[in-house]
């Protein structure tokens, strides 16, 4: 049974960090994209930043770009999100993903594999 467990969720204040963390089981994902996707109270699931197999392209909404950053360790079967300068509107409830086929997976309906959330609330 596959399953995405995601942590390091958290409160932080306006400027501050977080490094979010996902571990993977059941099977094996290092040839696919794997990313994060993130739902705000009201708002849809939006695509945050993925990273292809090898790690070597990276991929991020242009709300995140420069604050940002993905990782993934193949060996561990594990993807991670380093997020600086948080901003109060990147508070959301943080999905880790992996796409559906061998390419990335922006949208919704290209995610294979769900985690089951963390919450990261940035405060002003």
């Amino acid at each position: 049974q596959v399953q995405l467990v995601e942590s390091g969720g958290g409160l932080v204040q306006a400027g501050g960090s977080l490094r979010l963390s996902c571990a993977a089981s059941g099977r094996t994902f290092s040839t696919y994209f794997m990313g994060w996707f993130r739902q705000a109270p009201g708002k849809e699931r939006e695509f945050v930043a993925a990273i292809s197999w090898s790690g070597g392209n990276t991929y991020y909404a242009d709300s995140v770009k420069g604050r940002f950053t993905i990782s993934r360790d193949n060996a561990e079967n594990a993807v991670y999100l380093q997020m600086n300068s948080l901003k109060p509107e990147d508070t959301a409830v943080y999905y880790c993903a992996v796409s559906k086929f061998l390419n990335i997976a922006r949208r919704v309906g290209d995610v294979g594999y769900w985690g089951q959330g963390t919450q990261v609330t940035v405060s002003s």
